[in-house]
């Protein structure tokens, strides 16, 4: 492979912030110092710019099944290629085991489907549905052999994903010995339920009760409960797309007395709130996502987690449905749900977006500095989920998976210029500064500018050590 150069860039980590270059060999980073110069090397000029680490997102859906027939309407390749022009070189996406399936087939199936398609790096997590003897004996070899050590539980959604307390306590005694990590969705689905039930025989169908039926204390009730039960089984835990201040605390509190308990947080909780439901019409559904929009009190506490390591780090639940019937049809559009807001495909798109609106809302806001930027993005989800040292740094020795990204470049956020099949942005019209303008992939080159130089299938399959240990 012939060696590329990296020149006269500003190179950050989670730890260091200097000049240099970079020479990657066969994919890999194979020196770092100042005015390198090789023979016949492809080089790139990084002056002015940012070095970071290729992002990794932790929680992404591409082409899921969300019931019903309905699937969000990225597939593999159109959604790791969007996640590539945004800076993001691997994601971690979700293999869905169904009732009387077993976990090994949910994730030969998503393998088989993503290898030919993804522009990028990928690993899964595995959702557990149906929790039985047979499935709880698969999981050590998941983890052992197929690389796989974080699975995915739900408090929420009674009879289509929801498994109970005891399910989630066997889950965790199963995994726990074996290096693997249960990633919750914490709301009291139950109680939810209810509230949903309430609001449609009053003839509530609009997309704002979503928010009204999914109050932030059910999450916070469920966070506290989940995070005991880790305590007991003596387990690491990891709460998914937290957005309530009262989740937070249950979190803060554990943390405080030693228990091991970890979350992510999404963009959309750190620069939008419950108004946007407020929006006329069916244009709040653009808004319907799990949990949903909170308040600014809640804001606050999510930044607060973020600087003070609270929160582990941001992922984006990238769950995409276009507003539009057309041109993907009903079943990847929010419309399934235009009379009732409980069939709504719940989720939003956002994956191109993570690195540009975390720089410009939080790094240029003065609200966490760059090394903070770059453990959120790629250095604490490589650790979290047994990637680091490969990925989520640059190091000798690491894969050559590199950003440049252009601190001071001001431009507007909008669906019309994303990558994404999903036809709005949650950002539409936003002015930013800060942009991706290129992107490596184990030292190729992908991005360049708004020219795409990958392909489909170059991502290659992460298999992962253990989640949650080394943070």
């Amino acid at each position: 492979m012939t060696s590329v150069l990296i020149q006269g860039g500003r190179i950050v980590t989670a730890v260091d912030d200097y000049q240099g270059d970079i020479l990657i060999q066969d994919g890999r980073i194979e020196a770092i110092g100042r005015q390198l110069s090789v023979e016949n090397a492809e080089c790139h000029n990084a002056a002015g710019l940012l070095v970071l680490p290729g992002g990794i997102d932790a929680h992404v859906h591409m082409e899921t099944p969300m019931g019903n027939d309905v699937y969000t309407c990225d597939t593999f390749e159109t959604g790791t290629r969007s996640a590539a022009f945004g800076g993001t070189t691997t994601i971690i996406d979700f293999a869905q085991q169904f009732h009387n399936d077993s976990p090994k087939a949910a994730l030969d199936r998503r393998l088989a489907a993503a290898e030919p398609q993804c522009c990028v790096d990928y690993a899964f997590h595995v959702i557990l549905t149906d929790i039985n003897p047979g499935s709880l004996a698969e999981l050590p070899d998941l983890i052992n052999q197929d690389g796989v050590s974080s699975f995915k539980l739900y408090m929420a959604y009674p009879g289509v994903l929801m498994v109970d307390d005891a399910d989630i306590f066997r889950t965790m005694r199963r995994t726990g010995d074996h290096g693997g990590m249960v990633n919750l969705h914490a709301e009291n689905g139950v109680v939810i339920q209810a509230l949903i039930e309430e609001a449609l025989e009053q003839g509530n169908t609009s997309p704002k009760y979503h928010q009204l039926t999914r109050p932030s204390l059910m999450e916070g009730e469920a966070a506290h409960r989940v995070i005991r039960i880790a305590e007991l089984a003596e387990v690491p835990v990891y709460i998914v797309h937290l957005s309530a201040k009262e989740a937070l605390e249950a979190v803060v509190e554990a943390r405080d007395r030693g228990i091991h308990a970890f979350a992510e947080t999404c963009p959309h909780y750190l620069f939008l709130d419950e108004s946007e439901y407020d929006a006329p019409g069916f244009e709040a559904a653009k808004y319907v996502m799990t949990p949903p929009l909170r308040n600014h009190d809640c804001q606050h506490a999510l930044w607060r987690g973020l600087q003070f390591d609270d929160l582990q780090l941001v992922a984006t639940d990238h769950c995409p449905f276009c507003m539009n019937e057309n041109p993907l049809g009903i079943l990847k559009s929010k419309q399934f749900g235009r009379d009732n807001f409980n069939r709504i495909p719940n989720g939003a798109p956002g994956v191109e977006l993570r690195l540009t609106l975390l720089y410009d809302g939080g790094v240029r806001a003065g609200r966490i500095n760059l090394n903070r930027f770059v453990q959120l993005t790629a250095t604490a989800p490589a650790k979290m989920f047994g990637l680091f040292p490969q990925k989520g740094t640059i190091a000798v020795g690491s894969d050559a998976d590199l950003v440049l990204f252009d601190p001071n470049e001001t431009h507007t956020l909008s669906a019309s210029t994303h990558h994404s099949l999903v036809d709005y942005s949650l950002f539409e019209g936003r002015e930013v500064t800060g942009k991706v303008k290129k992107v490596f992939l184990r030292g190729q080159c992908i991005v360049d500018g708004n020219e795409w130089l990958g392909r489909s299938g170059m991502g290659q399959y992460l298999p992962r050590s253990a989640s949650g240990r080394v943070l």
